[in-house]
């Protein structure tokens, strides 16, 4: 049915005045020349005021009803994406309560929409500075050193090779970042594929150790790992992202730790799953800071970010593949006394 225009309402309005004012006048003339006692005149009026009352009720009922029920079929066409819109409505109670708590909804989730589309902005600025600023080191330092090379420095032996590592080391620094984000851009999408195999974690911590052997002997650092069960036992997970966390955790206890300090991986058996920690000595990281730490390229000391040779996106990567394999990660830290970074793996019963 359609909605009643402005006109239309003035004119049923007209009309509903009129009848009140011609049954008023009716009255007085049935009391005045026709001798009608004031009781029954009263009667009569009483009637038509009544029969008028509900009349322009029921017009304004449904002037508001077509004209709600039209904005919320489109708020509702919003909402449900395209359905039919096929909600009934209590004329008197439940249209604009209903209303009003689908328009609240509606704009609860658009403000919801539009923070997050701001979150996302300030995500995207602050990852090009990052980004940016993460090439920029090795690229001004490649640049630098081929100047020299180019200037003369080419024909001295004693910094040809000198300045060409230097190079070089610069090069697989920017290669590293890129394929970095490469990783975490497939972890975001959910692109890569995980081989979930049977995995002795024990084994395969010794030999991520074992790769990083000369990094802990520059600083001195010592490396343990121990199990706090008897027997060994196996987890779920693909080895090859798994031992990716073990290398990022464990690189960055050594890059963060102080000389002399160490590094030490635990495992505790937790029935169904194998709880892990990696824990240092190092500098820690304040509470202020800890809801960060795995977000891309955040650095908790920016003195150490140019000595450490990470790419800053260890610990993001870390938390995308412990979260899928469905686990969680968490750390706790106190400056100046160490850090630990926990996760569990899904165990085998064997």
């Amino acid at each position: 049915m359609k909605a009643y225009s402005s006109n239309n309402l003035a004119l049923l309005f007209s009309v509903v005045l009129s009848f009140l004012l011609t049954g008023f006048s009716s009255i007085t003339n049935l009391y005045y020349y026709h001798n009608i006692q004031w009781l029954h005149a009263t009667g009569v009026f009483v009637i038509t005021l009544t029969i008028s009352y509900f009349a322009l009720r029921f017009i304004f009922f449904k002037f508001i009803y077509d004209r709600i029920k039209l904005i919320y079929k489109s708020i509702h066409t919003k909402k449900e994406a395209g359905k039919n819109f096929s909600t009934k409505f209590n004329m008197r109670v439940d249209m604009i309560e209903q209303v009003d708590n689908d328009v609240t909804e509606w704009a609860d989730e658009q403000s919801k929409v539009i923070e997050q589309l701001r979150q996302m902005a300030r995500y995207r600025k602050e990852f090009i500075g990052n980004i940016s600023h993460e090439l920029k080191t090795p690229i001004f330092n490649i640049q630098g050193y081929t100047s020299t090379l180019l200037e003369g420095g080419l024909e001295d032996e004693s910094i040809n090779k000198k300045y060409l590592s230097k190079i070089d080391k610069n090069i697989n620094k920017m290669i590293s970042i890129v394929n970095d984000l490469e990783a975490i851009s497939k972890l975001e999408s959910s692109t890569l594929k995980f081989d979930l195999k049977p995995v002795d974690p024990e084994r395969l911590i010794t030999e991520v150790m074992e790769s990083l052997e000369d990094r802990a002997d520059e600083k001195n650092i010592s490396m343990q790992v121990k199990r706090h069960y008897d027997k060994n036992r196996l987890i779920e997970a693909d080895k090859h992202f798994l031992s990716q966390v073990f290398a990022n955790l464990i690189l960055n206890a050594i890059n963060y730790s102080n000389p002399g300090g160490f590094v030490k991986i635990e495992m505790f058996d937790m029935d169904k799953h194998i709880l892990f920690e990696v824990t240092d000595n190092g500098i820690g990281i304040p509470a202020e800071d800890l809801p960060r730490v795995f977000e891309r390229f955040y650095r908790v000391d920016k003195s150490h970010s140019s000595n450490t040779g990470g790419s800053g996106l260890g610990l993001a990567i870390v938390k995308h593949i412990i979260e899928a394999h469905n686990q969680k990660v968490n750390i706790r830290s106190t400056p100046g006394i160490g850090t630990t970074v926990a996760f569990t793996m899904k165990a085998i019963t064997v």
